[in-house]
């Protein structure tokens, strides 16, 4: 998908939502568990109460990868269930050497056909550049991550005093392009939007952090927006785990259409 794709979704449903698919086994609701796949069957239920609502999904690979061989078979029925109106993000977080890159590109870009892949900058340029060989795909690079532990590295002054993090947008933006380079900016940080937009003005931004770690939608929008949007915003526990019973669907559905309402607000009033 296009960045000029992805915005005309953003537009016609009026919605920059991202729903994550951490579809973890312990939290399912009970009835599910009588199914062969019941994971399958909570994201088939899931991305059929909410397609219309979002533009993105993105599935977690460690939920399936901690359910071995069958949880590779889950990960891949999936996302075929997801339309082909929504963008597709493999939450992998990969990164190493360049030729076991190109390999980890292979899988994610030619054999699942994933429209995105997220991945970790700490190896440098020749771990990033092999997923951004691939025409018509996108990598999301980690920036300024939303748990805790970011201020561990992210923060850390360098030699011009700026924060590891801006160093890492710099410096990736001479690798790709606002056309197949994204950065993860968690919505946790909302005062430094400000400071991201001065840096990257036209990439989109994968922004987590919305509802269960506490991120606020109005500040991330009051400077994270450009002319084309340039916004994903996650929700995953908040909409996936919002109900328990065998209304769960349903249930997921209304936490997704509150945040869906909020957003068609924020376009109207910006992209009239």
């Amino acid at each position: 998908m296009t960045r000029q794709q992805l915005y005309e979704q953003i537009l016609a449903k009026q919605s920059f939502l991202c729903i994550g698919l951490d579809s973890e086994l312990a939290k399912l609701p009970p009835h599910l568990l009588r199914y062969e796949d019941p994971i399958y069957e909570f994201n088939r239920q899931i991305i059929e109460a909410t397609h219309d609502l979002c533009v993105a999904y993105k599935p977690n690979l460690a939920f399936y990868e901690s359910q071995g061989w069958r949880g590779w078979q889950t990960f891949e029925k999936t996302l075929a269930l997801i339309p082909d109106n929504c963008f597709t993000i493999a939450d992998a977080k990969r990164g190493d050497i360049g030729n076991t890159s190109t390999q980890y590109a292979k899988a994610f870009f030619e054999e699942m056909n994933f429209d995105s892949v997220t991945v970790a900058p700490y190896m440098g340029e020749d771990s990033v550049k092999p997923f951004l060989a691939f025409e018509g795909k996108w990598v999301i690079l980690l920036a300024l991550t939303s748990n805790k532990g970011s201020h561990d590295f992210q923060f850390a002054a360098q030699e011009n005093g700026e924060p590891l993090y801006e160093k890492v947008m710099r410096r990736a933006q001479t690798w790709g392009s606002a056309d197949n380079l994204m950065f993860v900016t968690g919505a946790t940080h909302p005062e430094k939007f400000k400071d991201i937009r001065r840096i990257a003005p036209d990439h989109f931004l994968l922004v987590p952090g919305i509802g269960a770690q506490g991120g606020e939608l109005e500040k991330v929008c009051e400077y994270g927006l450009n002319d084309q949007v340039g916004l994903l915003v996650n929700s995953s526990r908040g909409i996936i785990f919002a109900g328990n019973g065998e209304d769960f669907a349903e249930q997921a559905r209304a936490a997704a259409l509150e945040i869906q309402g909020q957003m068609a607000q924020v376009l109207a009033q910006r992209f009239r």
